[in-house]
């Protein structure tokens, strides 16, 4: 009956974005609907509104959307992106690379926000190939990639843990390299091979001198990866702090150009959205819908693989990456019995990446989707295409490792 409700609940969700209202309407509503299916009482409510809105988890993702848009006025400021751009069209002259491996290389930076750079690269360099839909569908996908294997995201790192040694970080980043390609390839099946290769433009300098204009426009996004990897200690938007004020010595800003940054980097409808999200998520939270998943499943007459990558999958939707993997990794572990657990920890983490591609709780498709003016409904319909050739390529592999005995 709970797992009715669930439903139900997120049915109202795509109704809602349906009839081309906005994702805060569409939550807001949802956490009511939530509030009455499930019968919370109000101080069960109540706790969960409030860890939604002041949790140290929702503060931070504000303080780095924040951080980000600031350093993304200074990076625009100094025609930064157009210069990565400009040295990407240089070393290439290949439309369909910057539109993959900018977002991708952006998006090694832990950060929610890190779409809304992205962004304008892959617009400049679409053209009007793609309808705006589409281009907000590739620009969250392609940012994405990098997300499916690197241990700098807090999901693989926990994920490996809990394991209990049975996967270690090498043999998990070596096995998702080819998923790695797969993605990519992908990308370029259902929507890259339609976008003109040649630039039009006619290169005036030598690589070495765009490699060096690549660097000059990109370094601190890439400062900032760095920090991140060095300083584990450190919460994302503190070294994005520290990259803007390095950018702003860097590239000699003065007080009065920045002044205004302090107002244009708060983007009201973004931070709003990203507070209902965590509102939402909490009260599923709540619930206590999320441990009826893996028993819900555990009955259905199908292989044990399935039952897990279903879990994987309709887990990460309904709570999130983290919260699935922290519930249901030991118990897929566990299942496998002294068994070769690097297949089964591969198609678990792949779906459990697909479930956040097409989620309407995942922060980054809210902000693309806002970025490009479009409904996140649609936006989610358009990375579906790639959504389930990429799923059909995880059982696949999954089938390729096992009988490798891995």
């Amino acid at each position: 009956m709970d797992i009715l409700k669930l439903l139900l609940v997120f049915a109202v969700i795509i109704t809602v974005i349906a009839m081309k209202k906005p994702l805060l309407i569409a939550t807001t509503i949802a956490s009511v609907v939530i509030v009455v299916l499930y019968q919370l009482p109000m101080d069960t409510a109540g706790a969960a509104i409030w860890k939604g809105l002041t949790s140290q988890t929702t503060i931070d993702s504000l303080l780095v959307l924040y951080t980000i848009t600031f350093l993304q006025r200074m990076m625009e400021k100094r025609h930064q992106l157009a210069g990565c751009q400009e040295a990407l069209n240089g070393l290439f002259n290949n439309r369909r690379v910057n539109v993959s491996l900018a977002p991708f290389l952006l998006g090694c930076l832990p950060a929610a926000s890190t779409v809304l750079v992205c962004g304008p690269i892959v617009r400049g360099s679409v053209g009007d190939e793609l309808d705006t839909t589409e281009k907000a569908a590739i620009t969250s996908y392609f940012r994405h990639i990098s997300e499916s294997f690197l241990p700098t995201y807090t999901s693989i790192f926990i994920a490996i843990g809990l394991s209990g040694g049975a996967v270690s970080v090498s043999s998990f980043v070596l096995a998702m390299l080819p998923m790695v390609a797969a993605l990519f390839l992908t990308g370029y099946l259902v929507y890259l091979r339609r976008i003109p290769r040649d630039t039009g433009m006619v290169p005036d300098r030598s690589k070495g001198e765009y490699a060096r204009l690549f660097f000059q426009s990109t370094w601190p996004i890439f400062l900032a990866i760095l920090l991140i990897l060095c300083l584990k200690q450190m919460k994302v938007w503190m070294v994005v702090i520290v990259c803007t004020v390095i950018n702003f010595f860097v590239n000699k800003f003065s007080f009065r150009e920045i002044v205004p940054f302090f107002r244009s980097a708060f983007e009201g409808r973004l931070m709003l959205n990203t507070w209902m999200i965590m509102v939402f998520k909490d009260l599923l939270a709540a619930t206590g819908v999320i441990t009826l998943l893996p028993e819900a499943f555990s009955h259905l007459p199908i292989p044990t693989f399935v039952v897990f990558a279903l879990i994987s999958f309709f887990g990460a939707v309904v709570a999130g990456s983290q919260a699935i993997i922290v519930l249901a990794m030991p118990m897929a572990m566990a299942a496998l019995d002294g068994a070769p657990a690097l297949s089964m920890f591969i198609l678990f983490m792949s779906m459990n990446y697909v479930a956040m591609q097409i989620s309407p709780t995942h922060i980054c498709l809210t902000l693309c989707a806002e970025d490009y003016r479009v409904p996140l409904g649609s936006m989610i319909a358009k990375t579906m295409p790639m959504v389930l050739v990429f799923t059909a390529i995880s059982f696949a592999y999954y089938f390729c490792l096992r009988a490798m005995g891995l």
